[in-house]
């Protein structure tokens, strides 16, 4: 169930610095959340498939499984924050959240949208967030495609 966010007069749109900024640290907690996923796949493979040593990620279903894997849980952990509270830790650290146009959670189909649209953006060179600078609502691929914006919270 979306919730509505209170302050909606007090924020304004997220500069391309600040969405670095919390690009960043995030990128640092999926890392973390791949290590450990790849952990998992590689035990899995190793000892409930039992494949020896030389065998793991021999195969190509080997590599398709872990790379759907890592890719499924990168979005749960967005799809988690962003449908939670709006916001990553990293958004958090930045003071950032992602929210619908009239100021409600996003919802998954919002988070799909958004998180494929992010890869493209990256695919792109970029190009998908620095839009940000040539938009005049300070928008990205992502917030233009899943109808959703990222806002700069006040200081409390």
């Amino acid at each position: 169930m979306q919730r509505r966010f209170n302050q909606l007069d007090d924020v304004w749109p997220a500069g391309l610095a600040r969405r670095l900024g919390a690009m960043i640290y995030d990128a640092f907690l999926v890392a973390a959340i791949w290590i450990l996923l790849t952990v998992l796949h590689v035990a899995f493979v190793r000892y409930v498939m039992g494949l020896g040593p030389e065998e793991v990620g021999a195969g190509e279903a080997q590599r398709l499984v872990l790379q759907l894997l890592l890719l499924a849980g990168a979005f749960v952990f967005f799809a988690f924050f962003w449908m939670r509270g709006g916001m990553t830790l990293g958004m958090q650290a930045w003071r950032l959240r992602v929210q619908t146009l009239d100021g409600y959670t996003i919802t998954q189909v919002q988070c799909l949208v958004r998180y494929l649209v992010a890869w493209v953006s990256l695919a792109a060179f970029g190009l998908g967030y620095l839009w940000i600078l040539f938009d005049r609502e300070g928008r990205s691929w992502p917030d233009i495609a899943s109808g959703t914006r990222v806002v700069v919270l006040p200081k409390r």
